[in-house]
């Protein structure tokens, strides 16, 4: 029952929403007409020197800005719609000339404009719709109150059915709860239709996916390459400031035994002793350089017996629940366990939690991971906590990086990479670190 009445919580609530979608859609549909005809004007004006170059870029930043808010919309109700404008070339945002040849030469700004009016008129039936029919169903649970408060004739639906008994006004009840409950249920289908239509003039066309896959193929490459070369030179410095050094100063320390092994032996032991040491000290830097770049764990348990090691091996509880039905290729294997490796580092060093959680499956063809801590939120890329190198090294592998870290907390970072499982195995596991 409990079940029962949390499904339908959740199914209300999502009508509920959906129809406050309606209403936005309502009024962001008002706007498309005023938008269209400040458009056209500016085309019209376009050949006059000087303000033709001015006024139609703005007007179509502010086409595009309405075009991305519909983009927005339609993915929260499900449906992925991408920004399909050509990147801006250099000096573009200077204005001018360049600015202007960017703007008019996008064949996306064209299918904006072309979905102004048309979106307008659906947007604005499917919005109303979404929003009358439950307003509708509303009313006709409230007509016997109303008439009871009243104390006189009150028109049921369609202003002709008088009510003037309490018999016919019990009578719109179940009409009434009948009709909200179909408009409730109706308002996300109504949003996902006035979504896919948008999607048929806003999302990029196969040439401008093409165009786009080839920009994020360049980008990422370069992000790789500049990667690698950190990563090459990071181990660079290691080797040369611990081992190198170690073992330098070991080769010292054997060789001034060996001068004293004949007059002082005591001495040379001592030596002797330390340089084990040394030798030791060494060995575990090595070995630390080498989990570094491929933990032994990671290959000899996979994914999930790393993340698990890595778990117990931290300061703050870690639970972990992983469902992997086979191992990732090593490449992204690597990957994905370095990406979790430093959000568990981030969470440890900056947000302040008591308990972290883990939770990495594999479904649709991609290895989902998530994240999750009770610290204190605020998390951001840009300031520099090791989102941004997460990012880089995922996108390396088409994968991608979502974060919700409100101030107050809790964190949520979830990480997908595109690959296919290979041994499969027969349990899931879950353990708390």
């Amino acid at each position: 029952m409990a079940e029962a009445g949390e499904r339908t919580g959740r199914w209300v609530r999502r009508g509920v929403r959906s129809g406050l979608g309606g209403l936005a859609a309502i009024g962001l549909a008002l706007t498309n007409l005023p938008l269209l005809a400040v458009s056209l004007v500016a085309l019209a004006l376009a050949p006059v020197p000087f303000l033709g170059l001015a006024l139609v870029p703005w007007t179509m930043t502010l086409v595009r800005m309405r075009a991305d808010l519909e983009r927005r919309r339609a993915s929260r109700a499900g449906v992925l719609v991408t920004r399909p404008y050509l990147p801006p070339p250099e000096r573009a945002m200077a204005g001018g000339w360049r600015r202007f040849r960017w703007t008019v030469t996008d064949p996306a700004t064209w299918r904006d404009l072309a979905w102004l009016a048309p979106g307008a008129i659906v947007g604005f039936i499917l919005g109303t719709i979404g929003v009358v029919v439950p307003l509708y169903g509303l009313v006709g649970l409230t007509l016997t109150p109303l008439w009871i408060w009243h104390g006189a004739g009150w028109y049921g639906y369609g202003a002709i059915w008088s009510i003037d008994t309490v018999s016919a006004g019990l009578l719109c009840l179940p009409q009434g709860a009948v009709i909200l409950a179909a408009g409730l249920w109706a308002a996300p289908w109504l949003r996902r239709v006035d979504a896919y239509f948008a999607r048929l003039f806003l999302a990029p066309t196969r040439a401008a996916e093409l165009r786009l896959r080839v920009t994020q193929l360049t980008v990422t490459r370069a992000d790789t390459v500049d990667a690698q070369a950190a990563e090459l030179r990071r181990i660079e410095r290691d080797l040369h400031d611990g081992v190198q050094a170690r073992l330098v100063a070991l080769s010292m320390v054997i060789g001034l035994a060996d001068t004293l092994i004949d007059r002082n032996p005591a001495e040379a032991h001592k030596l002797l002793a330390e340089a084990r040491e040394s030798g030791v000290a060494a060995l575990d830097e090595l070995r630390h350089l080498v989990r570094g770049i491929h933990p032994p764990v990671l290959a000899e348990r996979g994914l999930g017996g790393a993340v698990r090691a890595l778990a117990l091996s931290l300061p703050v509880p870690i639970t972990v629940d992983i469902d992997l039905p086979g191992r990732p290729d090593t490449p992204v294997e690597s990957a994905a366990y370095f990406a979790v490796a430093e959000a568990l580092a981030n969470m440890i060093r900056h947000s302040r939690a008591r308990t972290g959680a883990v939770s990495i499956r594999h479904s649709t063809g991609a290895l989902s991971m998530v994240v999750t801590d009770d610290g204190t939120g605020g998390a951001d890329p840009a300031a520099g906590t090791g989102l941004r190198g997460v990012e880089r090294r995922l996108a390396a592998f088409d994968g991608t990086i979502a974060l919700s870290s409100p101030p107050g907390g809790p964190t949520v970072i979830t990480m997908e990479l595109p690959c296919a499982l290979s041994s499969p195995r027969t349990m899931p596991s879950s353990v708390t670190g």
